[in-house]
């Protein structure tokens, strides 16, 4: 018998807490199921205990998913995405969290050209300057969202990261706070929602309470709700 009801009351009572602490409105902030590698039917399981939003990394399966779950879902790309995969990502998924270059963007703009239906993406941010990870740099994050905004098809609505995985998470927090922060002075400049209508994507199974503290609107949370994937 799976465990996903009670891991998503665990997960909300969680949110909610950390919310109430630093004085937010628990419903502005949304939780992102990542539902990578876990099977469609736990993704039903987690729908019908009221979790609608999940998050996808790879396109392939993402599709396979999608086509087989129907309506009823709402679908984030949260993996790396090249440009030319953009119209497939456009096509697919409700909003994309990884736009972190002009050629990125292009391709979903292009893509989403004549639908009538403008796509709703998050600039992705190099938050804790690893060269690992995808991400504009944050000193680069304002010419980027200059170049953004000639794209029609493309409404920017907030920031993504994934700041270094450390094991304490208070040790993760200078890294929320200067996303926090980012996004504030974007704001200023016109170049995003204002705050309170900025979304802020941070936080994952071992810190999204941290990241809810420090003004998180979307945790994405795999492993504390399905488990360890195969």
């Amino acid at each position: 018998m799976s465990n996903i009801r009670a891991n998503l009351e665990e997960i909300r009572n969680r949110i909610d807490g950390a919310a109430r602490k630093v004085g937010r409105d628990p419903a502005r902030i949304r939780l992102v199921a990542v539902s990578k590698k876990v099977p469609v039917e736990m993704l039903r399981e987690a729908r019908a205990c009221g979790q609608r939003l999940f998050g996808e990394n790879y396109l392939q399966e993402a599709a396979a998913k999608i086509a087989e779950l129907g309506p009823g879902f709402e679908w984030h790309f949260i993996g790396h995405l090249q440009s030319n995969k953009g119209a497939q990502a456009a096509g697919l998924f409700d909003l994309v969290e990884t736009v972190d270059r002009l050629k990125v963007a292009t391709a979903l703009d292009r893509a989403r050209a004549g639908s009538g239906r403008v796509l709703p993406v998050l600039l992705q941010v190099n938050i804790g300057r690893e060269s690992q990870k995808s991400g504009v740099l944050p000193e680069e994050a304002e010419a980027l969202l200059r170049q953004l905004q000639g794209l029609p098809n493309l409404l920017v609505r907030g920031l993504m990261v994934m700041p270094p995985f450390l094991d304490d998470p208070e040790a993760v927090r200078p890294f929320f706070r200067a996303t926090r922060e980012l996004a504030v002075k974007l704001a200023d400049l016109g170049l995003l929602p204002p705050p309170g209508q900025t979304e802020l994507s941070m936080g994952m199974s071992g810190d999204y309470q941290v990241a809810v503290e420090e003004g998180a609107t979307l945790v994405r949370v795999g492993t504390a709700l399905f488990g360890v994937r195969e």
